[in-house]
């Protein structure tokens, strides 16, 4: 198993150009993780700007990607006081796979001026279950949940094997990286795009494809692990969204996001 910085590894390969090597570990099934991939091209992003932190990014995938070599193509769009724009793109055998418009600016771990946001209810993390890669059930194994320790609530994996879900269209979920790595601005982009989705707490089975993400990092996260609660709003046509909110371990939020995603729904 290799470290979340070693699975976004990097290198210079021209003007505006880096190397990646996507890593197989980090995926559904056999389908990479969307968080995963839009935290490789965040990096690159990275390169080019002069602010340290990533703080917004909003992507579309209109391919998936294969594990193995790709390119990411970064264009500098601005610099300001206080931020940096940038556009990337993720390539794999000449096909686009992620278009992303990133803003790096400077992030601190101030309280906030003002929150309307409340943590969760959930059991502590060590009374909560780890949902394993390869669970009684599954069609398929998720190979992200080796490296991504993701633990919930006994109650909801109980309902969910038994075929009552609670349904109530939201889960949560404590996370940590298995490599031992505290989170970071940019490994958070992959607890906001948490495995399992939603769908699974209203007993629709399957991978949920993320088509359209948006995710905004608040601040730098304290050591420890994070909570993340995500909640659907609306599921029509196989498409559904997900609102997604982590709380670091001194419980103030570090990360929020949106996302669009396919799903396959059962007949009524």
């Amino acid at each position: 198993m290799g470290s979340f910085k070693e699975a976004t590894a990097i290198e210079a390969a021209g003007p505006g150009e880096f190397a990646a090597d996507l890593d197989a570990q980090w995926a559904v099934g056999t389908k990479l993780h969307g968080g995963y991939l839009l935290a490789v091209v965040a990096r690159a992003a990275a390169e080019l700007a002069d602010h340290p932190h990533l703080t917004a990014v909003s992507a579309s995938f209109p391919n998936a990607p294969e594990p193995g070599p790709a390119t990411v193509q970064v264009e500098l769009l601005q610099t300001a006081r206080s931020l940096t724009q940038l556009r990337a793109r993720l390539v794999r055998d000449g096909q686009p796979c992620v278009e992303a418009l990133v803003t790096q600016g400077t992030l601190v771990d101030d309280d906030p001026w003002w929150t309307s946001v409340t943590e969760p209810e959930m059991p502590a993390e060590q009374d909560s279950r780890r949902f394993p890669s390869s669970a009684p059930g599954n069609t398929f194994e998720v190979p992200i949940l080796d490296v991504v320790e993701t633990r919930l609530d006994p109650a909801v994996l109980d309902a969910f094997a038994a075929g009552e879900p609670t349904a109530t269209g939201a889960i949560s979920t404590w996370q940590r990286l298995a490599d031992g790595s505290e989170w970071d601005p940019l490994s958070l982009l992959v607890a906001l795009d948490p495995v399992p989705p939603v769908s699974l707490e209203l007993g629709v089975f399957g991978w949920a494809p993320t088509l359209q993400l948006s995710a905004y990092i608040r601040r730098l996260p304290a050591p420890g692990p994070i909570r993340v609660r995500l909640e659907a709003g609306d599921i029509t046509g196989n498409r559904m969204d997900e609102t997604a909110v982590a709380w670091d371990s001194s419980g103030r939020v570090v990360g929020q996001a949106n996302q669009f995603a396919g799903v396959r729904l059962p007949k009524r």
